[in-house]
Formats: C-alpha cells, sequence, structure tokens
C-alpha cells in the first residue's frame, strides 16, 4: 500500500533561540498509527497541544533535528516501518507568544527530550561526503519581495494541498536557511545548502506538481502518469530567479546508537 502526500507539513523554524535548554512536554501519549491512517504531519491542534500523526522514528528524529531523513543512519528497520501518533502538551507556564514559528521552535526541542525519553534515543554526529543540492542565484530575475513583517514574528514556510496533483507554498518572512531546510526535510531527495549569498527576509509563492522528483517515490508513483500544468520543483524554484544545483559536499549525519520502541499510552 502506497501512502497518501501528508496533507498539511509544519516545518517552521524561527532561529530565535526562545530555550536555553530543551524541557520537556508536561504530558505525552504515544499510539501506533492506524494501518489504514491518511496523510502524515506536525503541527499544532491548538494552543499547547503539538502533535505528530502517522510518522515513523526516522521521520520524528529527521523533523526534531531539522535535517533530511538520508542524512541519518543506523538503528533498527523498525524505524522506518513502525507509524506513530504522538501528542505533547506544552506546558502552560512556559508557553510561548502565540506566533507559530515560535511556537514551533519550542514545540521542537520538547520533541528531541520526548524522543531521548520514551524512544532512548541515543546518537552521534558525524560528517560524511553526500550528493546534494546548492540552492544558488538563477540566470532570471529574482522574484522574492523584501517582507515587511517583523524578524520576531518567525518565518512562515507550510506547503499544503493546491490543484490535484500539486502542492504550494506561501512562504512568509522567510529566510533562505529556513528556505533550504524545508527543502531538503520535507521535499528533496537530498541535502539542500543555502549557497544565494541572500541575508533577507522575503515574501514569495511557490506551487509546483508532485511526481517523481521528490522525497518518497514509492508514495508518489501513481503521480507520475497524471498530466498537471505545474511545473516540477526544479522549474518552479527557477521561476523564483533560483536554481538547484547538483554537487558534492561535506555535511552532518546522525548515526543512531541506540533506541527502542516506546511503551504505548
Amino acid at each position: 500500500m502506497t501512502r497518501p502526500v501528508a496533507t498539511a507539513t509544519f516545518v517552521i523554524f524561527s532561529a530565535l533561540g526562545i530555550l536555553a535548554q530543551p524541557t520537556a512536554f508536561e504530558v505525552s501519549t504515544i499510539k501506533s498509527s492506524s494501518p489504514t491512517a491518511n496523510g502524515m504531519s506536525f503541527g499544532f491542534r491548538g494552543p499547547r497541544r503539538f502533535t505528530a500523526n502517522n510518522h515513523t522514528l526516522k521521520e520524528c528524529v529527521a523533523f526534531a533535528y531539522n535535517m533530511s531523513t538520508k542524512l541519518i543512519s543506523g538503528g533498527p528497520a523498525w524505524i522506518e516501518s513502525d507509524r506513530y501518533d504522538i501528542v505533547g502538551e506544552v506546558p502552560s507556564e512556559t508557553q510561548p507568544p502565540m506566533e507559530q514559528a515560535v511556537r514551533m521552535e519550542q514545540a521542537t526541542l520538547m520533541f528531541q527530550v520526548l524522543l531521548a525519553d520514551r524512544f532512548q534515543l541515543k546518537f552521534h554526529r558525524e560528517q560524511q561526503e553526500r550528493a546534494v543540492y546548492n540552492l544558488v542565484l538563477g540566470k532570471s530575475e529574482l522574484k522574492l519581495k523584501e517582507s515587511t513583517l517583523p524578524p520576531d514574528r518567525g518565518q512562515g514556510l507550510m506547503f499544503r494541498p493546491a490543484a490535484p496533483h500539486a502542492m504550494t507554498l506561501p512562504a512568509r518572512n522567510a529566510t533562505m536557511a529556513g528556505f533550504t531546510s524545508l527543502l531538503q526535510r520535507a521535499l528533496l531527495d537530498r541535502p539542500v545548502l543555502d549557497r544565494t549569498g541572500l541575508t533577507g527576509r522575503y515574501d514569495f509563492d511557490l506551487t509546483w506538481r508532485i511526481d517523481g522528483t521528490q522525497q518518497d517515490r514509492d508514495s508518489l508513483a501513481s503521480a507520475d502518469v497524471v498530466t498537471s500544468d505545474k511545473p516540477d520543483i526544479f522549474a518552479a524554484i527557477r521561476e523564483l530567479g533560483l536554481r538547484l544545483e547538483p554537487a558534492k559536499a561535506q555535511v552532518d549525519i546522525i548515526v543512531i546508537d541506540h533506541v527502542e520502541r516506546p511503551d504505548q499510552n
């Protein structure tokens, strides 16, 4: 059975350093996902309830440490097959301002604590040479609008379904570092490095067709034969005046040393 594309995926990081030390969710629950579950998502359901729906542990580690699943190695086979629904309640006394990006940063740090506590996750980092994409300036006019939002509002980087067999990203107050983070963690099949030299915050809209150029090729295989008037992700990025350039580079990877299936509750 192939898995459908996530209906909403939050991959928003503000780099504001809200917490000096990671704290824990006030309450957390972990349950196996239903075999018939549709879609996958990370995000808030209400002001304090953070959820990770229908995700493998490997995908959870990628979310928690803001990296591509391709950069995570080691561990038993079940970390790529067992799927979980996870709910964490953010403590009210540590709840940050309501900006979505700020809340997401705090939840991400708490999620790291949850993985270490409930899954007994232990890992180390290494550097390896890997195939990557460099995000560089293209040959056409740059179509990024300088954002008027204050930096402390965080970045709005959430993609969602658009026309049939297409996705859209209305990016707001986004940095190129945040954009490349989204591309490598949630869309493309290799790490993406920011080589644009752009240091501002930008508003832009990106729409592309779902096809086999993106991550999770098995779940997207049925889309390969579907016609769409939207460009693929590479062409859509070129329309912004940017370009994804294949390259090789030394990148950080996570090597899992120990992990255990969690007690479910």
